[in-house]
C-alpha cells in the first residue's frame, strides 16, 4: 500500500462507524490497492512474456498486494477474516502466474487446469465476501470477478502474442474495471458500517 494509505489505516480503526470523511478516504485506499493490483499484475505478465530479468522483483512486489488488502480488511473485520482474504487473493495471483507460464510453454492442458482453478478461486472469493458483507451481492461480485479474470487472460494472450497495441487497449479496460471493483468494495463497507 502507498505510504499515504498506511497512515490512513489508523483513521479507520476506530469505533467501527464510517463517517463521510472516512468514506472518501476508504474509497481512495481501495482505489490505490486495486490500481496496484492491476499494474503489478501487468508488470509480471510482461516480465513473464518477455523473460525479463525483473520477474522475481516484480512478482515479489505483486505479492505484497494481498497483505496490503488484509491490513485494510483487518480494520473492519478483524485479523482472522483479513488473513482468510489475504490467502484467497494470494491464490488468485499465484494461479494467474501459473496460467501465464503454462500458456507461454504451450501446455494447453495445464493452462486449462489452471484456468479452472482460477475461476473456482474467484467463486470462493465471491462467496467469502458475501459471507462477511451482504452488501457485496454474489451475482454482482461474480460478474465483476469473472470480467477481471477474462480481461487479465486476454491481456496475457495479447502480450504473449506480441500484440502490443491490443495489450494496452485491454489494460485500459482492466484499469477502468478495477476502479469499479474498488468502489464496490468501499461502498459495501460504508453501507455495512454506517449507522
Amino acid at each position: 500500500m502507498g505510504e499515504r494509505c498506511y497512515g490512513d489505516l489508523q483513521f479507520f480503526c476506530g469505533d467501527g462507524c464510517v463517517s463521510d470523511e472516512m468514506a472518501v478516504e476508504l474509497r481512495e485506499c481501495f482505489r490505490l490497492l486495486w490500481e496496484q493490483h492491476v499494474y503489478w499484475t501487468r508488470m509480471v505478465i510482461l516480465s513473464m512474456a518477455f523473460d525479463s530479468p525483473d520477474l522475481e522483483a516484480a512478482t515479489k512486489r505483486l505479492l505484497r498486494n494481498p497483505p496490503d488488502f488484509a491490513k485494510l480488511f483487518n480494520c473492519f473485520y478483524g485479523n482472522r477474516i483479513a488473513s482468510e482474504f489475504e490467502c484467497l487473493l494470494r491464490d488468485h495471483l499465484v494461479i494467474a502466474a501459473e496460467l501465464v507460464k503454462e500458456a507461454k510453454a504451450g501446455n494447453s492442458k495445464a493452462a486449462g487446469d489452471a484456468e479452472r482453478r482460477w475461476y473456482a478461486n474467484a467463486d470462493k472469493i465471491v462467496c467469502f465476501l458475501n459471507h462477511i458483507n451482504h452488501y457485496w451481492a454474489v451475482g454482482h461480485m461474480r460478474q465483476m470477478w469473472y470480467e477481471h479474470l477474462a480481461l487479465t487472460k486476454e491481456e496475457a494472450v495479447a502480450a504473449l502474442g506480441k500484440s502490443y497495441t491490443k495489450s494496452i487497449e485491454i489494460f485500459n479496460k482492466i484499469e477502468k474495471e478495477a476502479m469499479m471493483m474498488a468502489d464496490d468494495f468501499s461502498e459495501g463497507i460504508v453501507c455495512q458500517f454506517s449507522f
